[in-house]
């Protein structure tokens, strides 16, 4: 078993340094700080304390039920436990963030339309709002025989096949490059009088998984294709890339992590040696198209809560908003009929379909879903599953705390201890996820480590219990064991543990 990263607490200002300094043989320099430049040096050393990994497993730590700081929320737990507002909210922050509720909520319509401010939806999409797709605020999952895919939709890229595209890649100018003809994702729905573009095809094989004491799990390996393409093939060398909705909670304090503090944490060279070799992802800022340091996606290829929400509304919806002004969504030159319908924008209110005002208000609310409280983190079985977690070496890419910046935009986010347990970094998980597709500085091996909290409330909020980004893992328990890659080793360390220790594990998780 692989002990934790103690030393990944610290901040590493030479290493970081010489991090940086390799990044710009890539491209442009982010000049991201390499130390807490918000804290005084008595606040560092209060960070560095309650940062440290715990060694005493016989209580639960101080502030652990508050996984998401002061904003946490402590409101009955039911199906409605991540539509929760930030606790720490004032009045009225809580109005907008109403407010932005309601825009979430939305159903868009095509247009013209007599609900001018509705207007705008397509010409080619996934779905007519943002609930649509992030359910309940929580996780979406596969069709599983459903009449749509309303949750789940496939990314379509190929990769640079020219010095100029590598020239651009390198300069973080572009993640990919989309097909032709059907763009960065495959839209499985049409405005009225317009063919969709096609549907996602799974089919699933069976694997058998004997572990240490001789149980037998079995996982579902995914094979996805495409059926009814409506617009002709597909490019050869493009590669499709299956997405659920993630969980939206706890984005604001995601965002209001020190760049300092997720940056000690990587180790592209895995210089120490442990098989862990962590990578931040290199964005850039959609409106001033600074450097910044991707936070958000399955590879973290959006800086902000307001980049993510932006490239929603375009690429889910097909509504066009400031930092993203394509009317006609993802529609390309390739097809006419879509780029010919009409948009939605109404000039009294913007010049885009979904102006500002829309936007800063969803940003809002979905910087603001408040992480739930713990639930029993001292019972003696959650106790012992967290130590095993530590041990196991889960912590190695699961960090377990950061406290935010003082400085952070919104007051409810600053100077806050949360539990995410990532790191937000890029690993590489090995064959068994690879879907072979280059995003920004993540290869098609690799995926950013996803935040914890909350997932043993999938149930509750979902009525499901499928994980991964494609959804195939049907519970936790596969869920840790198509880790591959660098957590090949905490996997392995699972597989091996007696199954009371594996329950005992699995309790933990869905203690967050």
């Amino acid at each position: 078993m692989r002990a934790p990263k103690t030393s990944l607490f610290l901040l590493p200002i030479l290493s970081g340094a010489l991090l940086l300094s390799s990044l710009v043989a890539i491209g442009e320099s982010p000049h991201f700080p390499t130390e807490r430049t918000d804290l005084s040096p008595k606040d560092k050393k209060r960070v560095a304390s309650v940062t440290r990994p715990t060694e005493d497993f016989s209580k639960a730590e101080n502030f652990e039920t508050m996984q998401g700081g002061a904003a946490t929320t402590k409101a009955i737990v039911n199906g409605d436990a991540f539509s929760h507002f930030s606790t720490n909210l004032t009045f009225a922050e809580e109005e907008e963030f109403k407010l932005g509720n309601a825009l979430f909520r939305k159903l868009w319509v095509s247009s013209p339309s007599s609900t001018q401010a509705s207007d705008g939806l397509g010409p080619l999409f996934n779905a007519r709002a943002c609930q649509s797709c992030h359910l309940k605020d929580g996780r979406g999952h596969p069709p599983e025989g459903a009449a749509d895919a309303t949750s789940m939709f496939l990314r379509l890229a190929r990769p640079a096949r020219t010095d100029q595209e590598k020239e651009i890649l390198a300069r973080h100018e572009a993640l990919n490059f989309p097909d032709s003809t059907y763009g960065k994702q495959l839209q499985d729905l049409a405005i009225p009088g317009l063919k969709s573009e096609g549907t996602m095809a799974i089919s699933y094989e069976e694997v058998a998984v004997t572990l240490g004491d001789g149980e037998v799990v079995s996982l579902r390996k995914p094979t996805y294709s495409v059926k009814d393409l409506n617009y002709g093939p597909l490019e050869p060398d493009v590669t499709l890339s299956p997405r659920i909705a993630p969980p939206m909670i706890g984005m604001g304090m995601i965002q209001a992590i020190h760049e300092a503090d997720i940056l000690a944490k990587a180790d592209p060279d895995d210089a120490d040696g442990d098989g862990i070799s962590g990578k931040p992802a290199i964005v850039r800022d959609h409106r001033t198209q600074q450097l910044k340091l991707g936070r958000f996606g399955f590879k973290a290829q959006n800086a902000s809560v307001r980049d993510q929400s932006a490239s929603a509304f375009v690429g889910d919806l097909g509504i066009s908003n400031p930092d993203a002004p394509f009317h006609h969504g993802d529609c390309t030159t390739s097809q006419a009929d879509c780029l010919a319908r009409p948009a939605g924008v109404q000039e009294r209110l913007g010049d885009t379909e979904a102006p500002d005002p829309v936007l800063d208000l969803v940003t809002f609310y979905s910087e603001n879903l408040a992480v739930p409280a713990r639930r029993s983190p001292g019972d003696v079985k959650v106790l012992k599953g967290k130590e095993l977690f530590y041990q196991s070496g889960c912590t190695a890419c699961h960090t377990p705390k950061f406290v935010t910046r003082r400085d952070a935009g919104n007051k409810a986010h600053a100077f806050q201890l949360i539990w995410p347990y990532s790191d937000f970094l890029l690993h590489d998980m090995g064959d068994g996820l690879a879907d072979g597709q280059q995003v920004g500085m993540a290869d098609g091996r690799e995926w950013r480590t996803q935040p914890l909290w909350g997932i043993g409330l999938t149930q509750t909020v979902n009525e499901h219990t499928f994980f991964l980004h494609d959804g195939r893992a049907r519970n936790l328990t596969e869920a840790i064991l198509w880790h591959g890659g660098e957590a090949q080793a905490a996997r392995d360390a699972f597989a091996s543990l007696g199954k009371d220790d594996r329950t005992a594990l699995i309790a933990f998780l869905e203690s967050l």
